[in-house]
């Protein structure tokens, strides 16, 4: 049986998931199993829809445009609070921002901008997507989405910025989920791979241990320019590593809203890897 490709995002929050894949002990499964690649977030949409990955880290956003999905259970990345990486950065009030550029890397985040500029801003805007260069992006637009490593960069005292992850738990009490797992179910007659979930489950639980996130923390703060503090309360405090209820959830809504606004096909079915059917209309 072959080697099963995953689709992995270059950010500094899969870090900890991808902490066994990367740095587990020679022979186990997560180091001799897996082929593994690095990309960004639609792209790695992009690889499982075209077949040349077997398993993303795939945004939110994504799954529903791409058949023959099956999600890894119990794992994501979410937000129970502020997220600090997903900003919306304006340069005047909100009221007065017509134009928003979209960081073209993101899927969910978009769409995340387009349910609240629907329900709770005032309506939809025009939305273009670009390249994420905050200085480019805003020389011709009021607003700008940024995700991941740029957002965490961004100098706030300089911009009204609006934390998108806080928006959303303020607007509806509950947790958002920006990306999970999901693997082709044509890969997995390819495989003889038991017990996939849990190889993912472990792999996060182990890059959450507290000496390697330590690790973590002195291999990306040189990269952004941050402290290792900062680091670390960024991964423990901002971001949420579980697909629980609570985030169930919140994805139901997601999806619910997202279709009313357009942003996304009106209805989702979620199919998980070992687990029944749950319909979300």
């Amino acid at each position: 049986m072959r080697k099963l490709r995953i689709s992995a995002i270059s950010y500094l929050n899969t870090a900890p998931l991808m902490w066994d894949f990367e740095h587990g002990e020679a022979g186990s499964v997560a180091r001799t199993d897996f082929d593994i690649s690095y990309t960004v977030p639609a792209r790695c949409a992009e690889q499982l829809a075209e077949g040349t990955a077997d398993i993303g880290i795939i945004p939110t956003a994504a799954y529903p445009k791409i058949s023959g999905l099956a999600i890894l259970p119990g794992v994501a990345i979410a937000s129970l609070r502020e997220v600090r990486s997903i900003l919306l950065v304006c340069r005047k009030p909100l009221e007065e921002v017509q134009n928003v550029a979209l960081d073209a890397s993101s899927m969910t985040s978009a769409a995340l901008t387009k349910i609240l500029f629907a329900k709770w801003w005032g309506g939809a805007r025009n939305y273009t997507a670009m390249n994420p260069d905050l200085d480019s992006m805003l020389a011709d637009h009021e607003g700008a989405l940024l995700i991941g490593d740029p957002a965490l960069k961004v100098d706030r005292s300089r911009y009204l910025t609006f934390d998108l992850g806080q928006e959303w738990v303020r607007s509806t009490g509950k947790p958002f989920v920006y990306a999970f797992w999901a693997v082709r179910q044509a890969a997995l007659d390819e495989s003889d791979l038991a017990n996939l979930g849990v190889v993912f489950q472990m792999s996060r639980d182990d890059g959450l241990r507290p000496h390697n996130l330590a690790q973590i923390a002195v291999r990306w703060a040189p990269r952004l320019g941050l402290s290792e503090g900062q680091i670390e309360d960024y991964l423990t405090e901002n971001i949420h590593y579980f697909l629980d209820a609570a985030c169930l959830d919140g994805l139901e809504l997601f999806y619910q809203y997202a279709g009313e606004c357009g942003a996304l096909p009106p209805s989702t079915e979620l199919n998980f890897l070992s687990t029944a059917k749950a319909a979300v209309t």
